[in-house]
């Protein structure tokens, strides 16, 4: 019998075609055409962009898993799914590699302002003037906050442009050859980049904000590829109004896709559309680890990878 399951999220079209080939029954939670789909559906499907709230589960009696597609899963209330007995998987790791690339693409496209040369050229002005000096990245200093997967990714790729490197977290490796710093403000003032790598949720809600910034000062970079709810964006935007750090290059934002129009008008900074994951062979590998850990929860195995809640 065809198990039914709900989509709490737009997916990409080849998760839907492969959802459907597998013969599940997919709703959508926000156009159910059956009545009584609320009581068969037992899993819901999502990105990282997902909302799963406790009303929502309510509504829900026998969901027993909640699926994303996606690294982070900051829009799942997971305390109240395990008090529902519900079970939360993610797709760590497989998205590791293009979220690094991306970071250090940003790292360099600010630090060299890449996005404003090409412009420059498009709009005709190298005709009658030069393009203003930037500033040497190779052998600056890195910091990471957050010295999970994706943050020693991003070191590691950052060692080969010669950059002194150190992180915060909330505790120190014993496992990584770079300096701890105990708190984000004591690291942002000792570096001149300053990459965000660490989930979303309450427990990282605006962890940068005006003592960060103010501690990176106006020859620092901040780069975010975590979450925009990390980085407390009006006083971001502040900072670079007044020049307070150099500049900023952004993955992630408060309300996207709705960009604050200030944002989108400075001149100090680069922004893209979250598109850190976003290559056909890192999504076509999300799509396929959540739907092996769909397949193994209807076949009663070990489920591949729960988030770490739910382990």
């Amino acid at each position: 019998m065809a198990q039914e399951i709900m989509q709490v999220s737009p997916l990409p079209p080849f998760m839907m075609n492969a959802l459907q080939e597998a013969d599940y029954i997919v709703h959508d939670h926000t156009h159910i055409k059956d009545p009584g789909a609320l009581s068969k559906v037992t899993a819901l499907v999502g990105t990282g962009a997902a909302k799963v709230d406790k009303k929502l589960l309510s509504m829900l009696p026998n969901v027993k898993l909640i699926v994303i597609c996606g690294v982070g899963y900051d829009g799942v209330d997971v305390v109240a799914a395990k008090e529902r007995g519900i079970v939360v998987t993610h797709t760590p790791g497989v998205l590791t590699d293009d979220v690094a690339d991306l970071a250090m693409s940003l790292l360099l496209s600010i630090g060299r302002r890449i996005p404003q040369a090409d412009k420059f050229v498009r709009n005709g002005d190298w005709v009658d003037d030069e393009f203003a000096l930037t500033h040497k990245v190779s052998g600056s200093r890195l910091g990471i906050v957050g010295m999970g997967r994706i943050g020693r990714a991003i070191a590691k790729r950052a060692s080969a442009f010669d950059m002194p490197i150190s992180y915060t977290g909330r505790e120190a490796k014993t496992d990584v050859p770079y300096a701890f710093y105990k708190t984000a403000t004591e690291l942002a003032a000792a570096v001149d980049y300053l990459v965000v790598a660490v989930p979303g949720g309450d427990n990282t809600s605006n962890l940068i904000g005006a003592s960060v910034l103010q501690a990176l000062g106006n020859k620092g970079y901040l780069i975010n590829i975590a979450r925009g709810s990390v980085v407390n964006q009006s006083v971001l935007v502040q900072a670079l109004k007044d020049k307070a750090i150099a500049g900023a290059a952004l993955d992630v934002f408060w309300d996207e896709p709705i960009i604050d129009p200030e944002l989108r008008r400075l001149p100090n900074v680069v922004l893209t559309p979250h598109i850190a994951s976003a290559t056909v062979e890192t999504r076509q590998a999300m799509a396929a680890l959540a739907l092996a850990n769909l397949q193994a929860f209807y076949e009663k195995r070990a489920l591949p990878t729960p988030v770490p809640e739910c382990q």
